[in-house]
């Protein structure tokens, strides 16, 4: 475990404890005048942060399959909440069960696989597996099942809903321990290069490793490396990004970006927010594996306007069934999802601006 990423490791910890006893502390004392609505909001999303914090912490202790053990039973509780929101029939239990019991661990098992043995074993990457699975195969074969069960009320409604679904709370969620299985960058080669100038160059770069970048001939997904601090820095990016439009948004209301999706989004929090975040990915830029300052600004930036996207969309979505929230898997709060929305919507994009941006 190297010194940089067990201080990061500890420095959140005790970000989070510190966080959470003062807002616990202001929460019993009212006088200090703070407005107690925005005291249970920060309150509700430091229970989410402690958990994405286990996901991590898994990683630390346990290693990279851990953790994507983890994202699974995210994945599995975020998708029930969702499911208890969709307009469903009595038939479509069969396929929920193969949703449950097959499709999502199958997602998961792609992304946790070692890529060097399924590579040997198929001929495949698990990324060129797993990246279609769900948007591909399961989404041809998922209205066969339901169109076989014989119900053909709301069929297309049903259908639909689901596929969104299984998009955004497994196939979306599995893109953030998939980060962790990038595989290690191998320095471009000049093209007019002879085979043994490219052998001795190949030794050379293999014994002078970078300064920035993944390390030659780190093992993938090795705990504590470059792709772990890739993950950690995808969390930390997403989380904040939400209390800054958050914060922004409370300096402002005039100009709120949907009144009847969500009235306490406004294009303030959204500017000014994605520009924070940027910001602050430019400062954590030491925690990635990107060459460049600006490629870690850009990738927050980025990742803050997709997080928003998100927000809304499933915001719209609770609109549409009229609840204020997607459930209580977390006591004192709505549901899971309202709090890592974001996240799953994020997590794809973020992952291939990374490995494009780490080579």
């Amino acid at each position: 475990m190297d010194i940089l990423t067990s201080c990061l490791f500890c420095g959140i910890l005790l970000l989070l404890i510190v966080a959470t006893v003062t807002i616990s502390a202001l929460r019993r004392y009212v006088d200090y005048g703070v407005d107690p609505a925005v005291l249970d909001t920060f309150r509700t999303r430091l229970r989410a942060w402690w958990i994405l914090f286990g996901a991590l912490a898994c990683f630390f202790v346990f290693g990279q399959r851990a953790t994507t053990f983890f994202f699974f039973l995210l994945s599995i509780g975020v998708l029930r909440e969702y499911i208890t929101l969709t307009p469903k029939s009595p038939v479509d239990h069969q396929t929920l069960f193969w949703i449950y019991v097959l499709f999502t661990p199958l997602q998961f098992l792609l992304v946790g696989v070692d890529p060097t043995w399924f590579e040997s074993v198929t001929g495949l990457t698990p990324y060129q597996v797993f990246s279609v699975l769900l948007p591909g195969y399961v989404f041809l074969v998922l209205p066969g099942f339901m169109a076989v069960s014989g119900d053909p009320k709301r069929f297309l409604e049903r259908t639909a809903k689901l596929q969104l679904g299984l998009i955004v709370c497994v196939y979306a969620m599995s893109y953030a321990p998939a980060l962790l299985t990038m595989g290690p960058v191998e320095p471009a080669m000049p093209p007019a290069v002879s085979e043994l100038e490219a052998e001795i160059n190949g030794s050379m770069l293999d014994n002078t490793a970078p300064m920035t970048g993944q390390l030659a001939g780190e093992t993938v997904g090795s705990q504590g490396g470059p792709y772990f601090r890739l993950l950690f820095f995808f969390v930390i990016i997403v989380q904040f990004g939400d209390v800054f439009q958050y914060l922004w948004s409370q300096i402002s209301h005039r100009h709120v970006v949907a009144p009847n999706i969500n009235a306490t989004k406004t294009w303030e929090g959204l500017l000014g927010g994605a520009v924070t975040t940027a910001l602050l990915g430019v400062s954590l830029w030491f925690m990635t594996p990107f060459p460049k300052w600006w490629q870690a600004g850009l990738i927050a930036l980025i990742t803050s306007l997709i997080g928003f996207a998100g927000n809304m969309t499933m915001s719209a979505i609770k609109r549409d069934r009229g609840v204020s929230g997607y459930g209580s898997l977390i006591h004192g709060h709505s549901g899971l999802l309202d709090r890592i929305d974001s996240l799953c919507f994020s997590a794809p994009i973020f992952y291939h601006l990374a490995w494009l941006f780490s080579r």
